[in-house]
């Protein structure tokens, strides 16, 4: 796995109250709690359930309660660092969750976790990371195994700020093509990843429903707002100056007006939740 795909648990941790609002508002238009139940194992089965690019668990935090009952999960990444973090278990009103952590280079050995064992296989924040090959590879695995799948927070290319600037179309047409540059699975699909993604699926018989997921940060949100929204104008223009070396100069006095105007300005940054049923 390339280091461009490595993310530190503070970072993880920066994002995920904003995660975990951006799944609350996807859930309700996705019907998730309704569907989740109509595809529950039968009684006396645990929910199986692979994590894919699990991090320090967010997304299981956050999942697990949803899902209820007895619980088994694998959780997958290929960071020795961040798995450290993971309890061995998981419980709460409702919900009782064993929890399995294995090292994994999933760009190199996704065929080799136990599919036909998962009744749902789910991740966050990865689709977009990853290229249309390793997507079919895990197309056809999931399939396979008429597992159903849940993807949160793909992000989608929509980058709304407030106020504008005459530098933001730039910016994020440069920081566009950085997300297409290889992230240790080939070139990375970025925006393109969940259309990508809901034609395959829909091809094989699945059906897939979505929904925006949407990180909104504004100055009234709080402090925990204001250092993701400058986290974030610091990495676009990282990004977009790594992209286009010849224009830094451009793009750092842009980065210095968007960091002078955060106080007073919001930041709207567009995800997708995927859920798809065999």
């Amino acid at each position: 796995m390339s280091e461009a795909a490595r993310f530190s648990a503070a970072w993880l941790q920066q994002r995920e109250p904003f995660d975990r609002a951006a799944r609350d508002e996807a859930a309700q238009r996705l019907h998730l709690a309704a569907r989740l139940r109509a595809m529950a194992p039968a009684a006396g089965t645990p929910w199986r359930v692979i994590d894919l690019g699990c991090g320090t668990g967010s997304n299981q935090r956050w999942l697990a309660p949803r899902l209820g009952g007895s619980q088994q999960w694998l959780a997958v990444d290929h960071d020795a660092a961040l798995l450290r973090d993971w309890p061995p278990a998981l419980s709460g009103p409702g919900f009782e969750a064993s929890i399995v952590c294995q090292e994994m280079d999933l760009a190199r050995h996704l065929e080799t976790l136990p599919w036909h064992a998962a009744h749902l296989v789910t991740a966050s924040a990865l689709l977009d990371l990853v290229s249309a090959g390793w997507l079919q590879r895990l197309v056809a695995l999931a399939v396979s195994a008429r597992a159903a799948m849940l993807f949160t927070l793909s992000v989608d290319g929509r980058h709304g700020w407030e106020p504008g600037d005459p530098q933001d179309a730039t910016v994020g047409r440069l920081f566009a093509l950085h997300q297409r540059s290889d992230k240790g699975f080939g070139p990375a699909l970025g925006a393109a990843a969940v259309p990508t993604l809901r034609r395959a699926l829909q091809g094989r018989g699945y059906r897939v429903f979505s929904a925006a997921s949407d990180w909104w940060l504004h100055s009234h949100h709080g402090p925990q707002a204001g250092a993701l929204h400058h986290a974030l104008i610091d990495g676009m223009a990282q990004a977009a100056c790594e992209q286009d070396p010849a224009s830094t100069a451009a793009l750092e006095a842009w980065r210095q007006r968007r960091h002078a105007r955060a106080a007073s300005g919001g930041l709207r940054v567009g995800h997708v939740d995927l859920l798809a049923l065999p």
